[in-house]
């Protein structure tokens, strides 16, 4: 059985869907909002939702009869899901007014509106639940935190939580929605259905990601702390700047391979290969960006990356086979991620490299000078492209 839910007059619900009470009453007669069972002047928050999915396809182009079937397959079966988020609805405060209740510049609360990717970037009015982010926003800064970090800061955790987001519903989508629909199953019952999951595993989201983020962060403390101490004594590093070392692989001939197979079985080979890097990499080494059958992955050791990188061309067997150019170098720290000249010399490098090779530069060498247990083959000063002058490279291999 579905809850009881508070109900919402005809005129609020038609202004919350942007449409005149006339159409809300015709939509519901007509079929196209199948949530709406009651009276016509009082309507049903799930209903609400829809007939606002409604109205959105509307907008772009769709006839009532297409949407009335998409709403019979179940195809727009998530009013009911809808209602466990805070509504739409929420009074509206002004946000210069809004701003200056919680001590914060408006042109301050449009930049961090921006960073986080909220829509739209700059904001009319904000709802009570965005003043109380606002006030903790407003803490942090009187805290102290300085505001060049914080606006770095919060435009991770948009980034971070707006894929996490998009990941939820996307999954919900495959492997819930899609196999209701592919049952026959209502979109009424379907509706319910999906709700009663999402009520119950909604909940545990929040918790669960507070623990990711409480170990994660323990463990990330420590490798800077670590990192602090095993670092070369006296060196001068700009602000904002770090000393890493520097892995990019990929999957050589990959592309070729899609068309010798299809995308499907491609893409299940670049997730088993992301995840093999990811569960073989050294301690103080992590991924910091997948981009195709690409990934970035930085590290505090350069020996210990290196070594990782010849023992994965060992591990990996599968076809296409992977290549791997690692560099050591100073990059620029900037909103989660790593940038400049060392991280790019370090994308061209495994750029000259074949499959089954790990290339590295000439600052690895030397990093690893005295280390016998993996020997360097010189290839010669090569050319890369972007850059004037020529680098040492050499392939990396087990030692004998």
């Amino acid at each position: 059985m579905v809850a009881v839910r508070d109900l919402v007059p005809l005129k609020e619900a038609a202004e919350l869907v942007g449409v005149t009470p006339t159409t809300l009453r015709r939509w519901a007669r007509t079929g196209v909002i199948p949530e709406h069972t009651g009276d016509e002047t009082e309507w049903e928050p799930p209903a609400v939702a829809h007939a606002r999915i409604v109205a959105r396809l509307r907008e772009r182009g769709h006839t009532l009869d297409q949407i009335r079937r998409a709403g019979e397959e179940g195809r727009l079966a998530y009013g009911f899901i809808e209602e466990l988020f805070s509504p739409d609805g929420m009074p509206q405060v002004p946000l210069k007014e809004a701003a200056r209740d919680v001590g914060l510049e408006p042109a301050l609360v449009e930049r961090i509106w921006s960073s986080v990717g909220f829509a739209p970037r700059r904001p009319e009015s904000v709802s009570e639940d965005d003043i109380q982010a606002l006030r903790y926003i407003a803490a942090v800064l009187d805290a102290g935190f300085p505001l060049v970090a914080f606006i770095q800061l919060i435009r991770v955790y948009g980034q971070a939580l707006a894929q996490i987001a998009d990941a939820e519903t996307r999954l919900f989508h495959i492997y819930v929605h899609e196999p209701l629909m592919r049952q026959g199953v209502p979109g009424l019952q379907m509706a319910e259905e999906m709700e009663h999951l999402a009520s119950d595993l909604l909940p545990l989201a929040s918790p669960l990601m507070d623990y990711l983020h409480q170990r994660f962060l323990r463990e990330f403390v420590e490798r800077d702390v670590v990192g602090h101490m095993e670092g070369e004594l006296g060196e001068s590093i700009d602000l904002g700047r770090v000393r890493v070392a520097i892995a990019f692989a990929d999957l050589a001939g990959y592309t070729r391979f899609t068309e010798e197979v299809g995308e499907e079985e491609a893409l299940d080979l670049v997730e088993a290969f992301i995840d093999a890097v990811t569960d073989t990499l050294p301690d103080d080494a992590r991924v910091v960006k997948t981009i195709g059958d690409a990934v970035m992955v930085v590290g505090q050791d350069p020996v210990a990356l290196t070594d990782w990188a010849v023992g994965f061309q060992r591990l990996w067997t599968e076809r296409p086979t992977p290549r791997i150019g690692v560099h050591q170098g100073v990059a620029l720290y900037r909103d989660g991620d790593y940038f400049g000249r060392d991280v790019n010399l370090a994308a061209r490098v495994v750029a000259r490299a074949r499959g089954g090779e790990v290339l590295v530069t000439d600052s690895i060498t030397e990093a690893m000078e005295g280390d016998a247990h993996l020997r360097f083959e010189g290839i010669g000063q090569v050319k890369l492209k972007g850059f004037d002058e020529p680098r040492q490279l050499c392939r990396a291999t087990v030692g004998e």
